[in-house]
């Protein structure tokens, strides 16, 4: 993939404000590239960067699992600092905290 998609999906990101949510499909679909494509790029981010990676979810509200598991934790931890709430299955209200790109 190259830099400049992945310079793209950072940048729309950076837009999603505090108390709010994405999921990669939504914001694949702001590329023009898949679901798949954003996860890739949350991925190669290197450490110390300033792009809100914790601000996407998958489809259903909840936090992707991640390889060591313990960026899951920092992920959902992070969330609710910012004044996401989590139901008692794990999942985020997308209705409630979704951003919507079109503000």
């Amino acid at each position: 993939m190259g830099e400049k998609l992945y310079d793209q999906i950072y940048q729309l990101l950076r837009q999603i404000p505090v108390g709010h949510v994405t999921t990669y499909g939504a914001l694949a679909n702001q590329i023009g590239c898949t679901a798949r494509t954003v996860g890739f790029a949350m991925a190669a981010l290197p450490k110390g960067n300033d792009v809100p990676w914790h601000r996407v979810v998958n489809y259903q509200g909840r936090i992707s699992p991640r390889s060591n598991g313990h960026g899951s934790l920092v992920q959902k931890k992070i969330l609710i600092t910012e004044g996401i709430v989590f139901n008692a299955d794990g999942r985020i209200d997308l209705k409630l905290y979704a951003w919507n790109f079109m503000r």
